[in-house]
């Protein structure tokens, strides 16, 4: 019983400690939480991936209806594609995961992830169930309802094909578990020390109309929403474009949609509904037979005062003292923590603690600054500063409206662990999963942030307890305050200079440099490279804080003998301090600076592949390396830019090779296209790599007609049968087999064209089990004196994954014109 509550307030409170900073919310969004407080239910969404949660009925539940709603998505959304930069995996998903969280601020819902890694599009469940543990999956659901113990499931996507994607219908088959075995107490009975059994009452299936499908019915629950509100100026379908726009990695803008709408829910377990989504659920305090506390709530929302909501204060106090003596402990912790956040809210508390560097180490000594004001009308005192190394008490008075400043140094606890998302906190992601991390984690979209200073706060006669994260303040030029988390860092972080992969010298030599960022000062340091029974070694390194590079060469001699690729590592050690990780942080204006944690190692490649091709030109797309990785090869690589689009001067280019959805994120592809044909007219060879039909800048990509389409061969290992075995692409200078198809990874290819001019000539033919064979992979024309190749197969992420297959048939087509 002990676990469980510890695990109910850790539940309540987990939104105080992710925040960055106590700040007071305005008049309407304090009377919006009041109205919450009457309700006594929650309702879980449930599907796969960032994006496929309905944000208008979210926003709809959380504003309109005043209900606590979350959102549980299977994945992070690690598999799809990067129109912003170059993350891709785990990175991704870190980026999707705080879009998400971001996403969240807006509409009011809360979010919750399984363990489930998006490995990738799947046209079928049982293809996705070949890559995920349904029985992990369903343990991680039924977790989450458990702790979160909403009364109604709302799935995105039913269990079949009508889903359009194999993880979506693999997350409905996921709920529809988790529903039956969340209430049974013989069914995961580890999670029984925190949590207890819950049945929720319905599951039920929010049908929709997305373009030609279809799955709504007039006999389906129908409920009107979208209404407009005047505490945000707006209905929930404008506010779900402005949140839904948030996911800005994938390009998903959406417009802001005025008007009331209809969504349609069909019954899929539990309880039937018929006329809303609560049938036959008391959701008032009489659920805990308390239906005084309704009416006190009532009552301070008649009278409450949107210029001085700190006039409800003292109604609020006698309020917490009625929740205090309920005898349900799940609703009385939860009403209580979100009771305690409008009381602080009320009272216009602010409060921070900054300091001025971003990163510090376990054991450093920070200078940091608290500031705190109050509004609250009556008297408020800070009783005592718990901070991360020692306590304060107090009995400091805050004056109305005036602030209070107090600087302190702070020591960093020497057994603080390195900012990092707790689910790539081990070596990565296995077997298609993440870490599920612990109790206090499991679920979350991060873990609660327990780097703080607890201030408690007398208001009246009573105390409040205040979490106020360690964070990093800075003055921007542009952008004015700006405050981020305080990230812990290792003594150093360590990386290979030429990014994942390193090619063998022509006299097979292996020169590693290495990027060594210091966090404090290194005495007496070795650094070490090693790999394959292989090592080179540099002794006696004294490091001053800061960055140094430092280059080691394994001899010839040493690897004659080696005849496959393999992995280089790198670690530093001294006498106090080891490190063997790369620092990663990902940096965009609309979500926070994340940092994440990478083993320090690189693929060496004996080199197996030929090219005549010597300087080529790129025209970078989304999120696409394959430029730097041709560099690594010894390929003279130049980015494009617009003064270099006349046939005049790309002709001393041997090939023009466009990024992946090149089309869709360079709005001057429209122009260029013109100057790329007439290169190739002359002679020139341009390879294009694959667009989707979304905002194209121009549907004219290439010499003759093609259309693109969404069809893909997903299965990374399906058979690839040769069409045109003799073509030159197939023969020089590398003589491509199906071996050179063998470990890529995630899939073969995407957006193929399906239909195109008799012109082209189709390479390759491939298709997933059970569907009818694709042509358009690979198209080649041959245009005036040129070359023209269209290819959708996934070099973005075979190259990155150092597969020497997808080199040498890149190779191939860069080559052909010379």
């Amino acid at each position: 019983m002990k676990k469980i509550l510890l695990a109910l307030a850790a539940l309540a409170a987990y939104q105080h400690t992710t925040a960055q900073q106590v700040r007071p919310a305005n008049s309407a969004q304090i009377y919006h939480e009041i109205a919450q407080l009457k309700n006594l239910t929650n309702v879980l969404y449930f599907a796969a991936h960032p994006d496929d949660e309905n944000t208008r009925l979210l926003a709809w539940l959380v504003n309109e209806k005043n209900i606590r709603t979350a959102y549980f998505s299977l994945t992070r959304g690690d598999g799809g594609q990067n129109i912003l930069g170059t993350e891709q995996g785990a990175a991704l998903g870190l980026i999707r995961t705080h879009e998400l969280i971001e996403a969240r601020k807006l509409d009011g819902a809360e979010q919750y992830f399984s363990r489930a890694v998006d490995f990738g599009f799947s046209k079928n469940y049982n293809e996705t169930f070949k890559h995920w543990n349904a029985q992990w999956l369903t343990e991680d659901a039924v977790w989450v309802i458990r702790k979160f113990r909403p009364d109604v499931i709302i799935c995105r996507f039913p269990p079949n094909e009508q889903a359009g994607h194999g993880q979506h219908a693999a997350s409905a088959i996921i709920a529809e578990k988790a529903f039956k075995a969340a209430g049974d107490k013989t069914q995961f009975t580890d999670q029984l020390a925190y949590v207890k059994p819950w049945s929720p009452k319905s599951l039920v299936w929010n049908t929709f109309k997305f373009g030609d499908r279809n799955t709504t019915a007039e006999n389906q629950l129908k409920l009107p929403v979208g209404q407009y509100s005047p505490l945000s100026g707006m209905g929930s379908g404008e506010l779900a474009g402005i949140s839904r726009s948030i996911h800005r990695s994938q390009g998903a803008g959406t417009p802001s949609v005025p008007g009331v709408q209809t969504e349609y829910f069909k019954y899929v377990d539990g309880d039937s509904l018929s006329e809303s989504l609560f049938d036959g659920i008391d959701i008032t305090w009489n659920r805990v037979d308390r239906p005084e506390i309704g009416d006190a709530i009532r009552q301070i929302l008649k009278t409450y005062n949107f210029r001085h909501p700190e006039e409800s204060l003292e109604s609020l106090m006698a309020l917490r003292k009625q929740i205090e003596t309920v005898e349900n402990a799940y609703w009385r912790t939860q009403k209580l923590a979100e009771l305690d956040e409008i009381i602080l809210h009320c009272a216009g508390i602010m409060a921070e603690l900054t300091t001025k560097q971003p990163e510090a180490t376990a054991g450093s000594k920070m200078p940091f600054t608290l500031r705190m004001i109050a509004r609250a009308g009556m008297p408020v005192r800070v009783k005592s500063i718990k901070w991360p190394d020692a306590d304060t008490t107090t009995n400091i008075r805050l004056s109305e409206d005036t602030l209070f400043t107090l600087d302190h140094n702070i020591t960093i606890p020497a057994n603080t662990p390195v900012t990092e998302p707790y689910w790539l906190s081990q070596v990565g992601p296995a077997n298609d999963h993440y870490t599920p991390g612990n109790a206090m984690q499991r679920g979350y979209p991060e873990a609660p942030n327990t780097l703080a200073a607890t201030v408690r706060v007398k208001i009246g006669s009573n105390y409040f307890d205040m979490q106020v994260p360690l964070s990093y303040k800075k003055l921007d030029p542009t952008h004015g305050d700006m405050i981020e988390p305080l990230r812990i860092v290792p003594p150093a972080s360590l990386d290979f200079t030429s990014g994942n992969l390193l090619v063998m010298q022509p006299d097979g030599s292996i020169k590693a440099e290495v990027h060594i960022r210091a966090f404090k000062d290194i005495h007496n340091g070795r650094l070490r490279v090693y790999g394959n029974m292989q090592s080179a070694v540099a002794d006696n390194l004294n490091l001053p804080k800061g960055d140094t590079t430092i280059t080691l060469t394994i001899p010839a001699e040493k690897t004659k003998n080696i005849n496959s690729d393999f992995t280089l590592y790198a670690d530093l050690s001294s006498d106090a301090d080891y490190a063997n990780r790369k620092q990663n942080l990902i940096q965009y204006e609309h979500i926070p600076t994340l940092q994440y944690f990478t083993r320090t190692a690189i693929k060496v490649l004996k080199p197996n592949w030929k090219t005549t091709a010597k300087r080529i030109g790129y025209i970078p797309g989304a999120g696409d390396l394959t430029g730097n990785i041709l560099s690594l090869t010894g390929l003279q690589v130049d980015v494009l830019k617009a003064e270099d689009m006349h046939a005049d001067k790309l002709k001393k280019y041997d090939a023009v090779l466009v990024g992946v959805r090149a089309v869709n994120t360079e709005k001057r592809m429209a122009l260029w296209m013109h100057p790329l044909l007439e290169y190739v007219h002359n002679g020139g060879t341009l390879v294009m790599q694959y667009n989707t039909l979304q905002d194209m800048s121009t549907t004219n990509i290439g010499p003759y007609p093609l259309t693109l389409t969404s069809q893909r061969t997903t299965e990374e290992d399906a058979k690839v049968d040769f069409l045109l075995p003799k073509h030159k692409l197939m023969s020089y200078p590398n003589v491509i087999t199906n071996d050179d198809f063998s470990d890529w990874v995630q899939e073969r290819g995407l957006y193929y064209p399906i239909k195109y001019d008799e012109k082209y000539q189709a390479l390759f033919s491939m298709h997933d089990t059970g569907e009818q064979p694709l042509t358009g992979s690979t198209l080649y024309a041959p245009y005036g004196k040129g070359h023209y190749i269209y290819t959708s197969l996934s070099f973005f992420r075979q190259l990155p994954a150092g597969n020497k297959g997808a080199i040498r048939l890149m190779m191939n087509m860069l080559s052909i014109g010379k």
